[in-house]
């Protein structure tokens, strides 16, 4: 057992990765944090839209746009990668609702058609221009977060803000916590009743296309990171973890940051204790949190209705 499982060291596993390994782990710690954080806050919408599904098939579907997009620029830069991801998310949201309500095929069916094609796309793309394109396939589907401190740094003046790549994941968490302030009740609205929504003059088809588009962002921003597996997972976890614990929108996105924190955390020591993918571990322990959670909310509701039920039975018992 010792030889599959390495000693657990405390020192070594939850003291040196925030102290003499700072400058390391420091960076990989708080890019799960970003990617994990900006991932919740679109997630809670698609938990209250019940489409969780939906972040499955963009993180799938932007693999053709991607592509589409080196070909067309010949750059794996951010704009072109961006506008890219961005063009096969929205496709992807309009083919999902194209086959949704011109055929009698239900919307899970949908998103599975839709996502699995336009992937398989991206995947004959790459292999056909697989002499022009440098795009590396492991990297899209796994990612790799340990590499980020590896990274070329960006400097403003004197100051050092850090990796590329996180700083570029800093601006899009940015974007995400503006447009949920600054479309709160819209998102909010239209999240939950379609009627009331157009009542007060909000167009939900808008609503959900610019929800799906910033999901498309925050998706393609975190492939360097976690890959589009892991991204999913990240999509979901939050979200799900945050409405076993309130039914409140807004203590929903502060809970969804709480656990991406002690995710990033969690996970960093995880992966140091076991030697292993750093971005599966995070996910790995945003799972356990989500474990913990339903097993306290399960054991809290049956106290309460077993309280519930001896209250009934002692008034039942005083008033005979």
């Amino acid at each position: 057992m010792n030889e599959l499982i390495p000693a657990f060291d405390w020192h070594r596993v939850m003291v040196a990765p925030w102290t003499e390994d700072l400058a390391l782990f420091g960076w990989i710690g708080l890019m799960g944090f970003l990617v994990t954080a900006a991932c919740g806050l679109v997630g809670n919408y698609l938990i209250l839209r019940r489409m969780a599904l939906m972040g499955d098939a963009v993180s799938h579907s932007v693999l053709p746009g991607l592509v589409i997009a080196f070909l067309v620029s010949g750059s794996r830069g951010t704009w072109p990668m961006f506008l890219g991801a961005l063009a096969a998310g929205v496709v992807t949201t309009l083919l999902i609702e194209a086959i949704h309500r011109r055929t009698r095929v239900k919307q899970d069916a949908a998103i599975g058609i839709a996502f699995s094609t336009l992937f398989a796309i991206g995947v004959l793309l790459t292999s056909i221009y697989s002499q022009q394109i440098d795009l590396d396939a492991e990297c899209v589907l796994y990612g790799e977060i340990a590499f980020v401190p590896l990274e070329p740094f960006v400097e403003w003046g004197a100051a050092v803000l850090g990796p590329v790549s996180l700083v570029r994941m800093a601006g899009v968490l940015m974007f995400v916590v503006i447009i949920i302030v600054a479309f709160y009740k819209e998102l909010l609205v239209a999240s939950f009743d379609d009627g009331l929504s157009r009542a007060m003059g909000i167009n939900p088809a808008w609503v959900h296309h610019g929800l799906m588009a910033l999901l498309s962002i925050v998706v393609v921003s975190a492939f360097e990171a976690v890959g589009a597996i892991l991204v999913i997972a990240m999509l979901i976890l939050p979200g799900a973890t945050a409405s076993l614990l309130t039914q409140r929108l807004s203590r929903m996105h502060f809970i969804a940051v709480g656990h991406a924190a002690l995710s990033a955390w969690w996970g960093v020591s995880l992966g140091v204790w076991l030697d292993c993918s750093i971005g599966a571990a995070m996910v790995v322990m945003g799972a356990v949190l989500f474990s913990l959670v339903w097993a306290f909310t399960s054991w809290s509701s049956r106290r309460s209705g077993r309280r519930t039920a001896i209250n009934a039975g002692e008034m039942k018992h005083e008033s005979a």
